[in-house]
């Protein structure tokens, strides 16, 4: 009996323990299913799709166009032959080097890209081909140590010995091979880009007819090759506008170092072209076209099937404020004159670039940008180069042209009265050489109003503001206590203009001038006529054209609107955006004062003693201000600055409803005798636009249609 209730017990007990057992391991399996589905799932999910069913991004769609307010095309796109590569997530290195030594027995491949091939180019290729002898230059104990660091992930073993590797190869290993070698070296290096099932561009530029052919009958021998069509960036008014345009990188270049993780993080391979500066950067999101999407069926890393997910498209088309015809008459212009003064080099030793820009004063729209200066082309011979990059990015001291700034600080500071008059006189501040207004010699000390020393653009005047604005009572050759805050005064009201500050013009790099650090009487006297601080040729243009549409301080932009592609090559595509003016504050001046400055102006381009009265007879009706700065020219071969003047001349037409405002700055443009050069451009200028307007009336390119047709202008 004790015998059988023992067994009894004893199978019990192992039951139990089975059950417990059981019990356990499928808790465990449970637990285990959990962590799959819940912890890791998306993880194997994502596995899974990579490599069974993969999205990839297809093609090279052509960038968006880029053209004037008009229609004409600026910016194009230029088709081409193309060869490409596609890779597989199975291929390996050896199967790419294999249709790389085929494919280059097929085409040609130019110098310059041999040339390009760098050291470690050649050191991967020559470990990709000398397996063996590589596998010498890391000792048996190197390997042992790296295997033995636990810390260390097999990968990262992995790139720590190859890194060994690169370093031990030796000069006479890696660079011996012949130009036939480097050509398949660069071919091999392009199939090495992208991503795999992403086509990657072999050869694009000067892909023969006969290259195209050739490939074509060995395709079934070529893997992963494809012939196609591809396009190529022109810009098709060659120096116009060039500065400011920007570049789009090669497929060689790619994506530029400095730019990779910002690009990559939207979705770019590494060899896409992109805008690299300026408008092709600044509008790189329009411009640049969508990709075909398609998804790839692989098992086990090879390609089954393929389907098309999304269809690709070229980029937006942009259109800018500019007015190219009129862009291309005021470059004209300002070349002739440039050239003309600065061939008289008794005259204009240091003359070498000039600047002007047009802008619409109610809306900012940025009509024309003109630069020009000399420089050297790439065989060293001197040439006139666009530089309307330089109308937002250099500054320069302006002069008088900032008068009106000077006047409407002391209306808003409650210093000056609308027609207050005061005495131009010698200036002398104990300790410092006298001042005075450039007609001072000959006629010597006057009262005048507000609007007179306008017209005659006082230096007296404007010194006598900036002592009411600091507070000061000024008796000649006795000291002055002008505060460090008078300065902040003047800088903080000639902001509300657009000088010294950002014209937030919508173009990357703007300057927004230099600040003088100096704080003595002698100083702000200088600021208040423009020779202190520094401006820059689009802050003339925004203050101007702040006067001229009664104190409104417009954002300038060069984007007018975005469109879809045009399919069809006679119409514009569908309106998308339209940029709408922006206003980034008005002045803090009544309309009675800003009125008196714009009177002012008005005389200066009418008045018996206006320094601009070249316009006395235009009929457009212009109103102007004038400018001249002591400068100077630093001249490397003397090593030390030299004195110059610059001159300005900043307007608006017509006076009584503004529609076009200019500014045109000449740095050094003489030494002693003053050629005018600024006065002579701006009108020939004015005169040009008016004249264009009315062929444009004519011709009816006023109406914003979206059925108008695009305009082919001639280079």
């Amino acid at each position: 009996m004790k015998e059988k209730k023992a067994k009894k017990n004893q199978t019990t007990v192992r039951m139990n323990l089975l059950f417990v057992s059981v019990f356990f391991l499928f808790s465990m399996l449970i637990l285990r299913l959990g962590v799959v589905q819940i912890v890791k799932g998306s993880q194997y999910e994502a596995e899974v799709s990579r490599t069974e069913n993969v999205k990839s991004d297809n093609g090279n769609p052509p960038r968006g166009k880029i053209y004037d307010r008009y229609r004409n095309v600026i910016v194009d796109n230029v088709p081409m032959n193309a060869i490409t590569y596609t890779s597989t997530q199975s291929t390996t290195s050896k199967d790419m080097l294999k249709v790389a030594k085929e494919l280059a027995k097929l085409i040609e491949i130019d110098q310059k890209v041999i040339d390009s091939i760098s050291d470690r180019d050649k050191k991967d290729y020559w470990l990709l081909q000398n397996s063996k002898e590589a596998s010498k230059l890391v000792t048996k104990d190197e390997l042992k140590k790296h295997e033995a660091n636990e810390e260390l992930a097999e990968d990262e073993r992995n790139k720590k010995v190859y890194q060994m590797q690169l370093e031990r190869i030796s000069e006479k290993q890696f660079d011996t091979y012949t130009n036939d070698e480097l050509k398949v070296l660069a071919i091999f290096r392009q199939f090495n880009t992208g991503y795999a099932l992403s086509p990657k561009i072999v050869k694009n530029k000067d892909v023969s007819d006969e290259e195209m052919a050739r490939v074509s009958e060995n395709l079934s021998n070529l893997p992963g090759v494809n012939v196609t069509t591809d396009w190529e960036r022109k810009y098709t008014q060659k120096s116009t506008l060039r500065s400011i345009l920007g570049k789009v990188s090669t497929t060689e270049q790619g994506i530029p170092t400095e730019l990779v993780e910002q690009y990559k993080s939207k979705g770019y391979a590494m060899n896409d072209r992109v805008g690299t500066s300026y408008f092709e950067s600044e509008y790189e999101s329009l411009l640049k076209g969508k990709k075909e999407e398609i998804e790839h069926i692989t098992k086990g890393g090879s390609l089954i099937d393929s389907k098309l997910i999304t269809e690709g498209h070229s980029g937006k088309d942009v259109y800018l404020t500019i007015d190219l015809k009129l862009q291309k008459e005021l470059e004209k212009i300002v070349e002739e004159e440039l050239s003309k003064q600065a061939a008289k080099y008794w005259e204009s030793p240091y003359l070498d670039r000039a600047y002007l820009i047009m802008m619409n004063p109610n809306t900012g729209e940025i009509l024309s940008m003109v630069g020009k200066k000399y420089g050297k082309d790439e065989d060293g011979k001197v040439e006139l180069q666009d530089d309307a990059l330089g109308t937002f990015t250099s500054e320069y001291g302006v002069g008088s042209a900032v008068k009106g700034a000077t006047v409407l600080t002391g209306y808003m500071t409650d210093s000056l009265a609308i027609g207050e008059t005061l005495y131009d006189e010698e200036i002398q501040i104990k300790g410092t050489k006298p001042k005075r207004s450039w007609f001072y010699q000959n006629e010597g000390p006057q009262y005048m109003t507000d609007k007179t020393a306008l017209e005659r653009s006082s230096n007296g005047y404007m010194w006598k503001v900036a002592f009411k604005v600091s507070g000061v009572n000024y008796v000649r050759n006795q000291p002055m206590n002008i505060k460090r805050e008078s300065f902040d005064t003047f800088r903080n009201h000639f902001k509300q203009f657009g000088l010294g500050v950002k014209t937030e013009i919508d173009l990357p790099g703007e300057a927004d001038g230099l600040q003088g650090t100096g704080y003595k009487p002698g100083n702000l006297m200088d600021f208040a006529i423009g020779q202190y601080d520094t401006y820059t040729p689009m802050q003339l243009a925004q203050y101007v054209s702040t006067i001229a549409n009664g104190g409104y301080r417009m954002q300038p932009h060069i984007m007018k609107e975005i469109r879809e592609p045009n399919y069809e090559s006679d119409k514009v595509g569908s309106l998308l955006y339209e940029h709408e003016s922006k206003v980034l504050n008005r002045l803090d001046a009544t309309d009675e004062e800003i009125l008196s400055v714009q009177q002012g102006f008005y005389r200066v381009a009418h008045g018996s003693q206006g320094t601009a009265d070249n316009f006395k007879n235009a009929p457009y009706d212009a109103a102007a201000k004038s400018g001249t700065a002591e400068a100077f020219y630093y001249a490397p071969e003397r090593g030390k600055n030299l004195a110059t003047y610059n001159t300005t001349l900043v307007g608006y037409a017509p006076y009584a409803n503004p529609e076009v405002s200019f500014a045109v700055v000449l740095p050094a443009s003489h030494q002693d005798r003053d050629p005018y050069v600024n006065k002579t451009m701006a009108k020939r200028a004015m005169d040009k636009y008016f004249e264009l307007k009315k062929e444009y009336e004519k011709k009816g390119y006023y109406s914003e249609s979206t059925d108008k047709e695009v305009i082919e202008t001639e280079e």
